[in-house]
Order: C-alpha cells, then structure tokens, then sequence
C-alpha cells in the first residue's frame, strides 16, 4: 500500500535526489568525454585513445561501485563529500591537463589517466550511495529503475549536447568547470536536503562554499588559463583560437608570420606555405592542359585555392571543407584572407561544407583535377579518406582524362605510409605518379599524381610562381634511395593499417 502511495505522490526528497541522479550522470559523462577529446587532440588517434579513456573510466566506476560498500553511516555526509571532490577533480580536469600539456607534455598520458582512474572511482560512489540513501522510502525494484532511468537520461542529454553544444560554444576548459559548478551545486543541494542529519553542517557549507568559489574564479579566468597553456605550447604568440565540433583552431603570429595549428599540429607557416601549395596544385593542373572544372577536398584555408585560380582557363572550383569554421575565418579575418589572396570570395568559388567521403559518395558531377589536401590520417576518422573505398569513389568524379593529386605525408620520415597511400591509389585501376618536395616547416613532402592515363610532365607552369619552374619539375619526381618504393599494403576501411602505419613512423620523430 505505502508503495503505491510513493508511485502517485513521491516525496520532495526523493525528486529531487532523483534529479540529482540525472545531473551526476551528466556530469560524471562531460568529464569522460572531455578526457577522451583531450586525449585525442594530444596523442592522436581517437579511436585508440577514446577507446583506452572509457575503458579505464568505466574499470574505476566499477572499483567505486565496490568501494561503496565500506560506506555504511552518515550516508548523505559521504555523498555530499564525493559530490564535493567529484567537482574540484572533474570540473579542473581539463584546464590543468591543458596546462600540464604546455609545460611537461611528457608528463600529461600519466596525469591524464591518473585523473581518469580518480574521476571514475568517485563517480562509481556517488549512485550506489543515493541509491542507498533512496532505499529507506522506496521498494527495491521501482528504486533501481528510477534511478538507472535517470542516470541513463543524464547521459543521453550530455552526450548530444557535447558535440553539438557544449564544445563549440563553451570550449573543454569551460565545459568542465560549468559541470563541476553544477557538482558543486549539487552538492550544496544535498546539504540543504540533509540539514537536520549531517554533523558538522557549518563545516560542510564552508566546503561547499569554497568549492562553489574556486570553480567560479577558475571559470572566470577561463581564457586567461587557456592562452597561458596556449602561449606555452605554441611559442609564437596566438592570433586566434577558435574550437569547433571537429577541431581546435590556433593561429599564431611571430616573426616568420603566421601559422596555422589544427589539434595542435601544425598544418602550414607562412613563411613556407608557398612551397608546399605550388608542389600541391600545380603538377597536375599544368599536366592537364586545360582544367575547367576543379574540385578542393580540404584545404579550408584557401590557399590551395588560391594556387588553382593562378590557371586562367578554369571556371570554376569546388571546395569541399568538413568545417565551417575554417572556411569564415580565413573568408572573413583579414589577416588570414590575405594569405589567400580572397581566394574564398572569387566569383569562381563554390563552397561546400560537407564530410568529402560522403560528398563524393552522393554526387555525380565530374572534375578534370581534384586536389586532395586532408590532414595526415594521424586517426580512423581522417584514415578512412585515404582507403581503397574513398580512390574508388574520387575515380567515379574523375573526368576522361583528368587529374587527381593527393597530400601524402613525408616519404623520408614515414616512407612506408607514404608508399601505402599508392599502393592503395593503384589497387582502385588509377595510375600513379608519385613526387615530393621540400618544405622546411615540414622537411621532405611527399605527393600522388592519380589518374587513367599516363602522367606527362607539362612543358610550362603559370608565371608568378616562387618555387616551381618546368625545368626543375621533373626532378620533384625522382626518389633517392633512402625514400624509394617499399613494399605496402591496401589501406581499406576493414583494415586501416595506413593509421597505426602512420603513428609507428612518426613516433619514432616524436616519442
């Protein structure tokens, strides 16, 4: 009888322990997330590191969940306890890993797991505890499914809201200190709820207070905290920075002009971009003849961009960027428009924010060159743009006759990856001419010419350029023995090895 009394009219102490369950799991979910995003931007590879973050977090929820058991009187004083830690360690997580990043970066993998491994004990404490606390008034079995429908709604609103919301709008330093202040909250909530049970309420109200003040000051100095790990880590003093679903964008500008970091790898430096850009687009524009239509896949900066309108015959240019991000700021900040040249305003330019996998997949319009300017496949996410799947869909967009070239990392420093890409390219029927260049930024470069028809070396270049000349192309694809062809296997969407390729490689430059 008393049960289904609780059912129609639950008690003001169970709802609103009950809508604590749902903040804690939201919570406890933003600092998971937060840990896994973080560690992808800093060591690469998010499937790796999402995959090892949530592992390890949901292991030390485990470890909690049976540590709650030696929690056996003044219930609501431990919670409120934990809810107070659970705040302070998870809201500043992102912020002092940040920091720690910028000057011990050998020493974040172990903070950050340390961190992870803590977060996740005290968060396994918190819904055994207020399940506890719930069981004096309700039945066991509508007890575990109020509760566990909270939490799992708690973590279903987090987990839209942190891609979608809470990073762009607010950044990871933010995101964390704001669910930490509503840890805090909480915490402050429970101290009211339990006022004539705990002990030493004046005390735990000064706790509380203290937490709610710390969290508030770290929050208000958000920025402040960001650009001195930031000043820190890129040396050159920062421009802009701007954090987007996809990425985290810093510009810097010093003494050699500006660079461009995406997750905090360098992407182009001013000083030497004009090398790389030329070696990139140029080759394959020339060789075609009389390009009209040419597509960019990546390169939201616009200078690729900027190179392939250098061809007067061409009408138009289709660029496909993943972020918009990019595309406004180096639309619309002068300082990076320049760079460009406007490129991203001409007339000519068709601007498309789409996934390029995908892009490629639902269209059917043809191209007599595609530039192909990804990052480096440093994850599964950028790797799948580098299968056989995604050669076979960019030959389908290729007119008769046309053009692909393709960004391929160092043949020098990661000669295997680099000749992956071909064998990969050749699998799909395309044929292929493979070059590099040197760019000091970067060092050797490497670049794929794809196509169906053999590569001709074209007799001249647009005038203006500062790098290239056609009497010294032919040498770009000539290759010395310590970057000549190696054995490589097919990088497929079933089997990405170009990844973990990629990472072996470059790791042994920086361990």
């Amino acid at each position: 009888m008393s049960t289904g009394v609780l059912r129609a009219q639950p008690r003001p102490l169970e709802v609103a322990l009950l809508a604590s369950v749902f903040v804690v799991a939201a919570c406890g979910l933003v600092y998971e997330l937060a840990a896994g995003a973080l560690a992808s931007y800093v060591l690469g590879d998010s499937v790796l590191q999402f995959s090892t973050v949530i592992g390890t977090y949901l292991f030390a929820m485990g470890v909690g969940s049976w540590l709650s058991r030696f929690f056996e009187r003044q219930l609501p004083a431990h919670f409120l306890r934990i809810e107070l830690l659970v705040a302070l360690i998870g809201g500043g997580m992102p912020a002092l890993l940040y920091v720690v990043n910028a000057w011990q970066p050998a020493a974040f993998r172990g903070l950050l797991y340390g961190l992870v491994l803590l977060v996740g004990t005290l968060v396994g404490l918190e819904i055994p505890l207020v399940m506890r606390i719930l069981k004096r008034n309700i039945a066991l079995r509508e007890l575990v499914s109020q509760v566990l429908t909270f939490d799992y709604l708690g973590a279903l609103a987090v987990s839209i809201a942190f891609p979608l919301l809470l990073v762009p709008q607010l950044g990871l330093i933010r995101t964390g200190l704001v669910f930490g202040l509503l840890n805090a909250a909480i915490a402050l909530w429970a101290l009211w709820l339990f006022r004539h049970e705990l002990r030493r309420a004046v005390a735990h109200l000064a706790a509380c207070l203290i937490t709610l003040a710390v969290l508030a000051l770290a929050l208000a100095q958000a920025d402040r905290i960001t650009s001195f790990a930031e000043d820190r880590f890129y040396q050159d003093p920062i421009l802009l920075t701007e954090t987007s679903p996809w990425q985290r964008i810093v510009v810097t500008q010093g003494r050699t002009g500006v660079r461009l970091y995406l997750n905090g790898n360098l992407q182009f430096a001013q000083s030497d971009e004009y090398r790389y850009h030329e070696a990139l687009v140029h080759p394959a524009m020339s060789a075609h003849g009389a390009p009209r239509k040419v597509a960019v896949l990546g390169g939201g900066d616009g200078m690729a961009v900027r190179e392939v309108l250098r061809h007067p015959q061409v009408e138009s240019v289709t660029l496909v960027e993943l972020d918009p991000h990019m595309t406004r700021l180096f639309s619309s900040h002068p300082a990076l428009a320049r760079l460009n040249e406007g490129a991203l305003a001409s007339p000519k330019v068709r601007i498309v924010h789409a996934d390029a996998f995908k892009w490629l997949e639902e269209g059917t319009e043809t191209f007599d060159v595609v530039v192909v300017d990804f990052p480096d496949p440093t994850n599964f996410s950028i790797g799948k743009l580098y299968t056989n799947s995604f050669y076979a869909l960019l030959d389908r967009r290729l007119a008769a006759g046309g053009y692909a070239v393709i960004q391929t990392t160092s043949p020098l420093i990661a000669r295997e990856s680099f000749w992956t890409v071909a064998t990969t390219v050749e699998s799909v029927g395309l044929r292929t001419a493979p070059y590099h260049a040197h760019v000091p930024s970067f060092g050797e470069w490497g670049f794929i010419v794809a196509s169906r028809r053999p590569f001709r070396m074209p007799p001249q270049l647009p005038g203006g350029l500062r790098f290239l000349d056609a009497a010294q192309l032919a040498s770009l694809f000539e290759f010395p023995r310590d970057m000549a062809r190696v054995p490589a296997e097919v990088n497929r969407l079933s089997n990405p090895v170009l990844v973990t390729t990629y990472e072996r490689e470059w790791g042994k430059v920086h361990p």
